[in-house]
């Protein structure tokens, strides 16, 4: 993958990072989408566009952890591989933005500390933060939780025939049964990833050898 850049431990290099507050304009209403994205998935896009339709979005900011405060035991891909695959995936939509701040900021990649930043960088903006379905059930243990959710509306993302609901939190719901942990166990046991990522992000995945012989 040309554009990546990673140590011999495999921690992304100091780099010009990418700002969503470089590429928006006056914005008015702002969807944050944060996670691990490894990797991003047709899943992904489908409710981020629906989020656009019916939240009345100007943008969307996809916002890649460099580790989640949930997932500190897990050991996901070098968080600028995941950061260039959903680089590639953004390319051709206009409306979908990366910003990489959290893989370059020291520590568990905490939400509310990129909504203060982004909140400086972009004022005036209304933030909408996207979470998907099985987020829910710890939401409220997130990080300074209480000050947070003063800062954004939460919009859960749901994508499972089981989904529940999501109590006084608004839903963009469609049934989709893609996920990033499947994907990672086909490529491992040499199943086809086909039409489940963009072409690119399959590209990349099959040309840098990703999640090949991992046990998922």
């Amino acid at each position: 993958m040309a554009d990546l850049e990673t140590s011999s431990e495999g921690a992304p290099r100091p780099r010009q990072t990418n700002s969503a507050s470089d590429r928006l304009s006056k914005p008015s209403r702002v969807g944050l989408y944060g996670g691990t994205f490894d990797p991003i998935h047709h899943g992904h896009l489908i409710l981020a566009r629906d989020a656009v339709e019916q939240l009345g979005l100007d943008r969307i900011v996809f916002l890649p952890a460099a580790i989640s405060p949930h997932k500190l035991a897990s050991n996901p891909t070098p968080a600028s591989v995941r950061r260039d695959l959903v680089g590639a995936a953004l390319k051709d939509e206009p409306g979908f933005i990366l910003d990489d701040r959290e893989i370059y900021r020291a520590g568990p990649s905490y939400t509310v500390e990129t909504v203060e930043a982004l909140k400086t960088e972009l004022p005036g903006a209304r933030f909408v933060y996207l979470i998907g379905e099985d987020h829910l059930p710890k939401l409220a243990t997130w990080h300074r939780f209480e000050e947070l959710r003063l800062m954004v509306e939460f919009v859960v993302l749901g994508r499972g025939s089981a989904f529940a609901g999501a109590g006084s939190f608004r839903t963009v719901e469609r049934r989709l049964d893609i996920s990033a942990t499947e994907i990672r166990a086909r490529v491992a046991r040499g199943a086809s990833i086909r039409y489940l990522v963009p072409d690119i992000v399959h590209q990349l995945i099959l040309e840098n050898h990703l999640y090949q012989g991992a046990p998922y």
